[in-house]
């Protein structure tokens, strides 16, 4: 296997973005344990591979003999935990994640197979005969469930190196974020400051609903799951997770759902997610009421996964993730949808 096999590189809107990809010795050693490990699934490499380039990963497609593609993943140090979580996940609750071929722990390198169709492929797909905002039902019940499951496993996955940002300490990771944050005006730091008592009280009424902290996606849009199947989905790309309370997985595929089919649909998504929340002594208004807080909340999640870039990316690219970051703290003075 040679590391300057013939490649088609994506860089997207980050063309200036310096990854370890523009190493040689560093793909020569991607390369020889990616061989090694595809030998030891009985497994060897053809043709040309596909590169993704971003700040936050290098990402490969890798065809192999005789079947489906495999594909590499390097994660920054910031978000090098995806590896071992990855690989605890596929023990902990396999009916619902990708199990990895390989992992590398240490050097946050991960070797997966092939997921199956994208969920956005799919609803692409659907679009082309009728648009149906329930088909976003299923799969919030089923990842729901999924993280329900991983209640008894949060301090583990915590060991793991996945960033805690649970609810009774979100105060504290607000203002660390706001004060290393490098893009926003001083008007914008105002408006945090004055509101930071309020987040401080949606927390503790967050944190009294009883719900337990556990594995947040962070990221849960439609481009992270796999719909192998009918009826089933696979998540995955954990890179930007947290501890933290479940309920604030809800922003991102809410938002994805709401800008394909508009406001409406998004009681009935939500009450599909909370489905799984049910049966625990609390009232549906109760459950409705948290979600509505987790919705603003999770927005801390989001700004603080734009800091997880490649070092030598985050300076070529010109402050992006803080000035991503930046937008999304702001989205805590906005008012839920729900």
């Amino acid at each position: 296997m040679r590391s300057d096999a013939p490649a088609v590189v994506d860089r997207g809107r980050y063309q200036d973005a310096v990854t370890p990809w523009e190493r040689q010795d560093w793909r020569e050693d991607v390369f020889g344990w990616a061989e090694r490990r595809l030998a030891a699934h009985g497994l060897r490499e053809t043709g040309p591979r596909k590169v993704r380039l971003r700040p936050w990963s290098v990402l490969v497609r890798m065809s192999v003999a005789g079947g489906e593609a495999v594909w590499f993943k390097a994660n920054p140090p910031a978000s090098a935990f995806e590896a071992g979580l990855t690989e605890a996940l596929a023990r902990w609750v396999p009916g619902y994640v990708l199990k990895p071929l390989a992992v590398d722990v240490g050097r946050g390198w991960s070797l997966l197979p092939d997921g199956g169709t994208l969920f956005r492929d799919a609803l692409d797909s659907a679009a082309r005969t009728a648009v149906d905002p329930r088909a976003w039902e299923e799969p919030l019940r089923q990842y729901a469930g999924m993280q329900r499951a991983l209640v008894p496993y949060t301090d583990e996955i915590e060991r793991l190196g996945v960033p805690g940002a649970r609810t009774a300490v979100l105060p504290e990771t607000f203002d660390r974020v706001v004060e290393e944050n490098t893009a926003l005006e001083p008007a914008d730091r105002k408006v945090l400051r004055e509101l930071r008592p309020r987040l401080v009280g949606w927390c503790e009424e967050l944190a009294a609903a009883g719900i337990a902290d556990t594995l947040d996606h962070s990221d849960l849009h439609d481009g992270q799951l796999f719909a192998p199947e009918p009826g089933r989905f696979t998540f995955f790309d954990w890179g930007d997770a947290a501890v933290a309370h479940p309920f604030c997985s809800f922003l991102v595929p809410a938002r994805a759902a709401r800008e394909r089919f508009g406001p409406e649909a998004l009681p009935r998504l939500r009450d599909a997610y909370l489905e799984q929340w049910t049966g625990d002594g609390r009232t549906q208004a109760e459950l409705r009421r948290a979600l509505s807080l987790a919705w603003r909340l999770g927005a801390i999640g989001r700004a603080c996964s734009w800091g997880r870039l490649f070092p030598a990316a985050s300076s070529s690219v010109g402050g992006a993730g803080d000035t991503e970051s930046a937008g999304w703290l702001l989205e805590l003075a906005t008012e839920p949808p729900l």
